[in-house]
């Protein structure tokens, strides 16, 4: 893994950012399936797309209020 994931991750922690972004974005930074259809959410999706993007820019739209 590289810093560059660790960091991200972190930000999206302290931000407090959705669960289900932050997973969807791991699975798509590591290239990973995604989830089963009846399973996906909206935050999920983005989260993947971002994820496989390697963009941080999103982050914010999916803080938690």
């Amino acid at each position: 893994m590289n810093q560059f994931y660790y960091d991200a991750v972190t930000k999206m922690e302290q931000m407090g950012v959705d669960d289900e972004y932050v997973q969807g974005w791991q699975c798509g930074f590591l290239q990973n399936p995604k989830r089963e259809e009846q399973r996906l959410t909206e935050a999920y999706e983005a989260g993947y797309a971002d994820g496989e993007g390697k963009t941080t820019d999103n982050f914010g739209n999916w803080v938690k209020s």
